[in-house]
This record gives structure tokens, sequence and C-alpha cells, in this order.
């Protein structure tokens, strides 16, 4: 039986998987044409580079979306360690071995991902308490629709570093 409520939260679902979709093709257009030495190159003053974006996008989709079906995870991340920002800044750049055509393959395998996770919700209520950190009020919980738009607005962000880097680098622009 559809009921109204169900049929609203498919509606919600589509909506944003939709606008989240978008948004991964902005991204995916910024990085049309590049090789791996452009993905790994510094444009501005800041340590993005465009292969970085693509990995650092993918593996916030993939924790958040963890974070949709497990809760936070058990252990907590200790800020003070060298190797938990070690281990962040290696999100925003391609390492050794690792190829632009490589990122793009593991972003839309976790693009995949969060749209089944998504389609097997029995809503959008479905929450869990967010993990302790500095940036999230202690106690607090996200709802699967507030992970699906703050991967959206991290993603827009994103796009929008993107965009600036790709001018950069060669000129090009995404939107004009």
């Amino acid at each position: 039986m559809v009921t109204a409520t169900s049929t609203r939260t498919n509606v919600e679902s589509a909506s944003l998987l939709r606008s989240l979709a978008e948004q991964r093709g902005f991204l995916r257009v910024t990085l049309a044409g590049l090789d791996d030495e452009q993905a790994s190159r510094r444009t501005t003053v800041s340590e993005l580079t465009l292969g970085g974006l693509v990995k650092h996008v993918t593996q916030t989709e993939r924790n958040w979306v963890t974070f949709i079906r497990e809760g936070a995870p058990a252990t907590t991340t200790d800020y003070e360690d060298p190797s938990t920002w070690q281990e962040h800044a290696d999100s925003f750049r391609l390492l050794d071995g690792e190829t632009l055509a490589g990122a793009l393959e593991d972003y839309e395998r976790a693009a995949e991902e969060t749209e089944r996770v998504v389609a097997d919700l029995p809503d959008l209520e479905v929450s869990h308490l967010l993990p302790a950190a500095p940036w999230f009020p202690e106690g607090a919980s996200w709802s699967a629709r507030d992970v699906l738009l703050h991967i959206l607005r991290e993603t827009a962000q994103h796009c929008g570093h993107a965009d600036i880097i790709r001018e950069g680098l060669d000129g090009q622009r995404t939107m004009g």
C-alpha cells in the first residue's frame, strides 16, 4: 500500500538525489580533459587540487552514507593526533599510484552506493547521534535528510573550489 507519507518521502529523496547528481556532474565537467599531472597541480596558495577534491568528496560521501546505515563509529577520532591530520590532508590529493580516472570511477561507485542506501530507507527520518567532534553540538542527531543536505552542500562547495582551480590551471570555466 502506498501512503501519502511514503510518496512524499520518495519524491523528496528523488529530488535530493537529483540535485546531488547535478552537482556531481558539474564536478565531472570541471575535470573533463585533464591528465593526472594537471589534476594534481595546485593553482592557488591552497593545497587543493582537482584530483584531490574528487577523492575528498568521494570519501566524505562514503563516510556519511555509512553514518546513515550504521551511525557514528564506536571509536572517537583523536583530533590532537598528527596522523589524523595527515590522513585528512591525504584525502585532498592524489597519492602515488592514484589516478584521476581511478578517482572518478571510485566517485561513481560511491554515488551508486548512496542511491542504493537511500532507496532502501523507510523514510528520511532515520537518524543517529552525531560523532563526537568539536564542530558538532554534544548529543545532537542528524537524520538521513540532514546527511543528504550536508553531502549536497559539501559537494556544491567543492564544485566552486574546483571551478576556481580549473580556471587558474587553463582558463576553463564550468559555468561560463
